[in-house]
């Protein structure tokens, strides 16, 4: 543990990110797989699900969680799966 205040006031917040950006990035991979298998199993909600999980992944490439090409790359292919 530090012992200088800025640097406490620095893991406090950095863990609190953490949890946060390990919260929407789990949110968004349990988005992508209900899609995928909705896509595989060509259930009628499929589109409802893969504009859902593009919406994670959207939100996860704009936090930087993911990189935006990878964010298209995983749309693409989820929409793919679809049609």
């Amino acid at each position: 543990m530090p012992n200088i205040k800025s640097a406490i006031k620095r893991v406090k917040t950095n863990e609190a990110k953490n949890a946060q950006n390990a919260t929407v990035k789990s949110s968004m991979r349990t988005a992508v797989k209900k899609a995928e298998a909705a896509a595989q199993n060509n259930d009628d909600n499929a589109k409802a699900l893969v504009s859902e999980a593009v919406k994670h992944l959207d939100k996860a490439a704009q936090k930087g969680l993911i990189h935006k090409n990878a964010a298209d790359r995983s749309k693409s292919r989820l929409m793919k799966k679809v049609n």
